[in-house]
């Protein structure tokens, strides 16, 4: 990357179909934000989908944001006219957007859906940061991000939080939004950003509070309405504006439960399914803050990546759908001999290596894993028979030892995984061998809950969960919405697990349910605070071992 250190810019565009790598253009202090006589033309607000920050590291970010006039539009162009815009940006180091520090000019072409990424460099280390854009007589919101710590230094302590599942039709995003007041340092968004099924398919109980608009994903213009929907609710684009995010897709960014080239329902027939897969990766690149690297390439998009924060932490965001072999036994909750075939990976074998060789080059305080599925056992059955979920890393038992024994072997000080994905709030110690719950615990792993898949949720006693009693390493269950905030310096990351009490209509307030702490080289979770129930519920029991799986896989 270019050197800005005599304010240049480094301007990163779309700018033809295909094309391989996004072009730079160098400007050098550019005028004050005006724009061309097509972008003058514009007869409505272009910046309905808002703005967003992402991939940070010691001297800059990536700064997002995607043009459309009418966001549903069924072609998927948002109502943008089929030429290319001129966007301008600008870098502020001051939230009243006064002390202008880098700005340059961007292409919002219509072969990329009308979507700008900028990578910012040549910025000063952990500091905060604003950015707007403009084209025409429009101008978007303001966005708040900042850099990283230099990479020798460990910084003020991070606040980082990390949220996952977000059904529209289920709730409104309200979680984003008490997200967002927080203003936090970094967001992990561990996937299912945005869901696949048309209206009135995967439906709650008592009825979906909303609707998506359109049929089921299956095509660019398909995938790209879907995501301006999405983008276009106020609460997540508060939580975007609010901080610089890192993101990785899960399942249904594309399709239930798929792997590689596989979809959910082999058995019946998607001759089309390469072809949606390229065009969902393509639309997921276009609305997100990734860097060129994360260009997709056809069938393929470069997701999993490390980002540094100082000598802190070292996010290792990992890409476990892409690459994996397909779930064992049909998937479900299985007693699957497959699961435990060595020759089978959730990672893939190229991932796998990058990830334990970062293990063994890393320096920092913690390295934290951002994945999608459950990464300790979770057996379901109290008998003889090991009863687990085939699309979690318990259906590919070897994969998980493999890249537990690799930090082992590295001497990771602290390995801490994040996770998504089911549902609902859990935290839980690691093991090597989980058959052996006498055994020592080898890392931590926190899981947040959805944003509103599932609707409402129910609070409860978590130790009325049987998944507890059967898995004495996992240590705290809750079935509400919400996100998990944490405070990480050299002697500990603290885990808030924040709920909302109900999503299924707006405004809720926020509260810490539990407060988990782990230690610095102590590995395994300790809580430090859990919220008292109400009487009304402490002698209710909690949900029962169908309800529990019913509640993280069942779909339409």
């Amino acid at each position: 990357m270019r050197n800005l250190n005599r304010r240049h810019f480094l301007v990163t565009g779309l700018a033809a179909a295909g094309a391989a790598a996004v072009p730079g253009t160098a400007f050098a202090d550019p005028a004050p934000l005006d724009a061309d006589a097509a972008s003058r033309a514009l007869r409505g607000n272009p910046f309905t989908l808002g703005v967003a920050s992402g991939d940070p590291d010691h001297t800059g970010f990536v700064l997002w944001t995607r043009l459309a006039l009418t966001p549903m539009a069924e072609d998927g162009m948002g109502g943008m006219p089929p030429r290319p815009f001129q966007v301008r940006w600008q870098v502020y180091a001051d939230e009243h957007a006064r002390r202008v520090v880098r700005a340059g000019v961007a292409t919002a072409a219509p072969a990329w859906g009308h979507s700008v990424h900028v990578e910012v460099d040549g910025l000063r280390p952990d500091r905060e940061y604003w950015y707007r854009f403009r084209t025409g007589s429009h101008v978007s919101p303001l966005g708040r991000t900042r850099t990283a710590p230099h990479p020798t230094r460990f910084g003020s302590p991070l606040a980082m939080a990390f949220v996952s599942c977000a059904q529209f039709e289920h709730g409104y995003f309200t979680a984003y939004r008490r997200l967002a007041e927080e203003r936090p340092d970094l967001v992990l968004h561990l996937g299912d950003y945005q869901y696949e099924y048309t209206k009135n398919t995967y439906v709650i109980p008592g009825g979906n509070v909303r609707h998506h608009e359109g049929p089921e994903t299956e095509t660019l213009a398909n995938y790209r309405q879907r995501h301006a929907q999405y983008k276009a609710d106020a609460d997540l684009q508060a939580a975007h504006a609010a901080a610089p995010w890192l993101v990785v897709w899960d399942d249904h960014e594309l399709d239930n439960n798929w792997a590689d080239e596989i979809p959910e329902k082999p058995e019946v027939p998607q001759p089309n399914f390469r072809q949606r897969r390229e065009a969902a990766f393509r639309a997921y690149y276009e609305n997100m803050p990734l860097r060129r690297t994360s260009i997709p390439r056809g069938l393929d998009m470069q997701l999993f990546r490390r980002v540094r924060w100082g000598r802190i932490a070292t996010f290792h965001m990992l890409d476990t759908r892409q690459y994996r072999d397909d779930q064992g036994c049909g998937d479900g909750y299985r007693d699957c001999p497959e699961a435990a075939d060595p020759k089978r990976s959730i990672t893939g074998a190229g991932q796998e290596a990058w990830l334990l060789d970062g293990f063994r080059s890393s320096g920092a305080q913690w390295d934290i894993l951002g994945q999608q599925v459950f990464f300790a056992q979770r057996d379901n059955n109290a008998g003889p028979a090991k009863v687990t979920s085939m699309d979690a890393w318990d259906g590919y038992v070897a994969s998980r030892r493999r890249i537990t024994q690799g930090w082992l072997d590295a001497g990771v000080r602290n390995p801490v995984v994040l996770t998504g994905d089911v549902h609902a709030h859990w935290a839980s110690d690691l093991k090597l061998d989980y058959d052996d719950p006498t055994g020592p615990s080898v890392g931590s792993e926190l899981v947040t809950s959805s944003i509103t898949t599932g609707g409402d949720g129910k609070d409860s006693d978590p130790q009325s969960q049987p998944f507890l009693k059967i898995n004495p390493h996992l240590r705290f269950y809750n079935n509400q919405r919400g996100y998990v905030m944490t405070k990480i310096d050299q002697g500990q990351m603290a885990a808030d697990f924040k709920v909302v009490p109900r999503v299924q209509a707006p405004g809720a307030e926020v509260y810490t349910r539990a407060t988990f702490v782990i230690e610095d080289r102590v590995p395994g979770v300790k809580q430090t605070y859990l919220r008292p129930l109400p009487p009304t519920l402490s002698a209710e029991p909690g949900l029962t071992i169908e309800e529990t799986v019913r509640l993280e896989t069942e779909r339409p």
